[in-house]
């Protein structure tokens, strides 16, 4: 297995710890742990508790007494093992804290979602080695390779083979017929036993299997008296059943007293009341049913109210056309509380202004907003690393920064505030964590996928976007166009989960200079917002704008979606320079004025041209960048 020589008592101990086993990978780690002085080797066990423990986890319970000679209470008492080394952990102790929830994340970057599939996950660090069945092979396989990513290291894997059921599949709690529960009557025993088919297939007899990886591991050394006859092999019995030695009767009548005698022992220590309460609250029959999704709630307004719902969404869309909680707050008279998430990718470039700009126009008509602009930086990690992990805070903190002095130069200040997601007291804690592995139960695969890439991260970020929602309690969500898909997504949360969802608008993006949406992943079109004023030129000029032309003009449409809401509630409007020749200079305080001024011209003979257009947008983009004290950060 490797170079490591052992002793005499390392060597002995190496074969306790392999026998019986199916496979095994990365024993030359486990020789160097046993050959080392002093080393107590630590191993991990963990189970599902889905269904009631059945007679097939005596395998792994004998295995545990062969690592440890220890064991598992009631069961390996049974035994007759002691066990004073083995420790018992359950699984929300660890599985619901901060630091695992972040490895799982971390994991579930470097991880596609068809290697998910496969397998599953596994972060276990205090460990040498993890012990399973072999059917969980594929989860010790990508542990192997993905938890060295993580600088977890990697761990030995060993595993036992699966006992089939008495129908001849693996047995599992969720065949009732294929198992034996550990706290079954002995005319249950007996019923389920005498009952299975023992066919002379080795493969499909569940009733072998039984002595193969139950019976015989767990008295060897010693003998099994069958129909008068001892045995120390399972391989003799085998031969015995198929020269016919031994008939299917005497084989399951044989392990109807031995299960049975072996079962009363375990069946002593779980009378207790604690075992006997645990087993009423945790094994209560459930009845499936569809769980209705939660309906919005009819809520009338009046006209005058009406009116205001219509203001506050203008020209923008709502998702799934449910604006329940925009209605519930107006009638209750409340102030809304309005949240955008920003996702920290990148530069800060003007197209995060949209959602500060759509606060701003609520408070120019008078609407009583509570306004937050979350800084979310974990969306950004989970699809697919656009911030990195050891990044996460130091971007998050140039976002707030930014932000803080945007809400203050809008004059928002006493209405909107940033907010740094990490900032959030709740935020991953254990109720959080236990929320989002509620949620991820509620909904598919299929449903989750809306990032770009194969990363299994990418799935969480509707997750994490209704989760915040839900802690800021919301009634207002605005988004940009784009986040549709989580939106759609997030509202499929909060109807499982039987939580009233807050209102979802969208508003269009604000374009690059290549027509398409302003974006982080095109650096050469999008507009930063502290870039050089020679930079926003050249970009600004080699954008599309055709005389007298509107589609797809990205002066213009910068112009209506930012500009002019800049200017909004201002006395002043857009000055355009322009050369006596070609008309003189204008100044318009309104798109509708420069849409006219662009397509006919107050003088017909001359229509703003758009290079005159262009100047015009870049000199009051430079002229807002330079009274940020920010342009120097780089992150």
């Amino acid at each position: 297995m490797g170079d490591v020589q052992l002793s005499e008592e390392a060597q002995k101990r190496k074969s306790l710890i392999l026998r019986n086993l199916q496979e095994a990978l990365g024993v030359d780690k486990l020789e160097k742990q046993l050959s080392t002085d002093g080393k107590v080797v630590h191993v991990y066990w963990g189970t599902a508790t889905t269904g009631k423990p059945h007679v097939g986890y005596f395998v792994p319970m004998r295995k545990i007494a062969d690592f440890l000679q220890a064991g598992l209470k009631a069961l390996l008492m049974a035994l007759n093992v002691p066990i004073e080394r083995l420790h018992f952990v359950r699984g929300t102790t660890y599985q619901l804290s901060r630091e695992y929830t972040f490895d799982i994340l971390r994991l579930c970057s470097q991880v596609s979602q068809r290697d998910a599939l496969k397998a599953g996950a596994e972060v276990v660090k205090q460990v040498d080695g993890q012990f399973g069945g072999v059917d969980q092979r594929k989860i010790f396989i990508l542990a192997e390779e993905q938890l060295p990513k993580l600088k977890l290291g990697k761990r030995w894997h060993l595993m036992n083979p699966m006992v089939p059921g008495l129908t001849g599949s693996k047995m599992s709690s969720s065949e009732v017929d294929s198992k034996i529960d550990l706290l079954d009557s002995r005319d249950a025993v007996e019923r389920k036993i005498l009952g299975a088919a023992c066919p002379k297939q080795e493969d499909d007899n569940g009733i072998l299997a039984f002595f193969n990886y139950v019976l015989i591991p767990i008295v060897s050394p010693n003998s099994l008296v069958i129909a008068n006859k001892e045995f120390f092999t399972y391989e003799d019995i085998k031969e015995s059943f198929l020269s016919g030695a031994l008939s299917a009767e005497d084989l399951k009548k044989s392990l109807v007293e031995f299960l049975n005698e072996l079962l009363v022992k375990v069946q002593e220590h779980c009378k207790s009341d604690v075992v006997l309460d645990a087993l009423e609250k945790g094994y209560k029959e459930v009845h499936e049913i569809g769980v209705e999704p939660l309906q919005p709630r009819v809520v009338q307004l009046s006209a005058q109210d009406l009116c205001l719902v219509k203001k506050i969404v203008d020209n923008d869309k709502l998702v799934g056309d449910d604006d329940t909680a925009l209605r519930s707050c107006i009638a209750d008279g409340r102030a809304i509380r309005v949240t955008f998430t920003i996702h920290p990718k990148g530069r800060f470039h003007l197209g995060f202004f949209m959602g500060l700009l759509k606060m701003k126009s609520l408070v120019d008509k008078g609407i009583n907003i509570e306004g937050i602009v979350l800084i979310s930086d974990m969306e950004a990690f989970l699809d697919n690393e656009k911030v990195s992990w050891n990044t996460r805070d130091a971007r998050s903190e140039y976002f707030y920064q930014i932000c803080s002095f945007v809400i203050d130069q809008l004059g928002l200040k006493d209405k909107v505030r940033a907010l740094k997601s990490s900032d959030m007291d709740s935020v991953f804690s254990k109720d959080y964590v236990l929320n989002l592995y509620k949620m991820a139960s509620s909904v598919t695969r299929d449903e989750t996928t809306v990032c770009e890439g194969t990363s299994l991260s990418g799935n969480l970020v509707p997750l994490f976007f209704a989760l915040n929602h839900q802690i800021l309690k919301t009634d207002l969500a605005i988004m940009g166009e784009d986040s549709v898909t989580i939106a759609n997504v997030a509202y499929k949360l909060w109807s499982r989960m039987r939580i009233q969802p807050p209102t979802q608008l969208t508003f269009s993006l604000l374009p690059g200079c290549d027509g398409k949406k302003m974006s982080c992943s095109s650096p050469d079109f999008l507009l930063e917002a502290f870039e050089t004023p020679k930079q926003i030129k050249t970009k600004v000029a080699r954008s599309f704008c055709e005389p007298k032309n509107m589609k797809g003009n990205v002066a213009m449409m910068l112009a209506e979606q930012f500009i002019f809401p800049l200017l909004s509630g201002s006395i002043s409007g857009l000055d355009i320079l322009r050369s006596p020749e070609n008309g003189g200079n204008l100044s318009v305080t309104s798109y509708e004025e420069l849409k006219h001024e662009f397509t006919q011209g107050t003088n017909p003979d001359f229509p703003l041209h758009p290079a005159d257009l262009k100047n015009a947008v870049v000199g009051f983009i430079n002229r807002s960048a330079t009274s940020c004290p920010f342009s120097f950060i780089s992150f």
